[in-house]
């Protein structure tokens, strides 16, 4: 497999703020206020969170799809945790308005554990760097 995704970042004239493109989409980075910020874009974290939910929202849709299921409308969320020992967590929320039944449940959960933005978070990446 090659080139999956890619994006760039040029600085803007505030302190931490950044303009992303990736392919024709273009997106905003910041700080939030309390870290110096403008917070006018989302911070690197929560990049790392939107990549995890998107993931799971397409993949579970692919999935119902696929299998001929009706999952009906739903949201996922997802928390970055840290604490003071350098654990961390992503706490990852599912809401279904329409109540699923036990065996849904446990098929949901189980495609959510194996999307691949889940595969790549849960297994280490190399980072290669270089000035160009």
């Amino acid at each position: 497999m090659g080139l999956i995704a890619s994006a760039k970042v040029q600085t803007l004239t505030a302190p931490w703020a950044g303009q992303i493109t990736s392919t024709q989409h273009t997106l905003l980075t910041d700080k939030p206020e309390s870290f110096g910020g403008g917070d006018t874009g989302l911070a690197p974290y929560d990049f790392i969170c939107s990549g995890l939910i998107s993931c799971t929202m397409i993949t579970l849709r692919m999935y119902a799809q696929h299998k001929g299921l009706e999952l009906g409308e739903f949201s996922v969320e997802a928390e970055f945790h840290a604490n003071k020992e350098g654990k961390e967590w992503i706490e990852r929320k599912l809401h279904f308005q329409t109540p699923l039944s036990e065996e849904l449940q446990q098929k949901v959960l189980a495609i959510s554990s194996k999307t691949p933005v889940t595969k790549t978070l849960l297994r280490s990446v190399d980072i290669n760097t270089v000035l160009l």
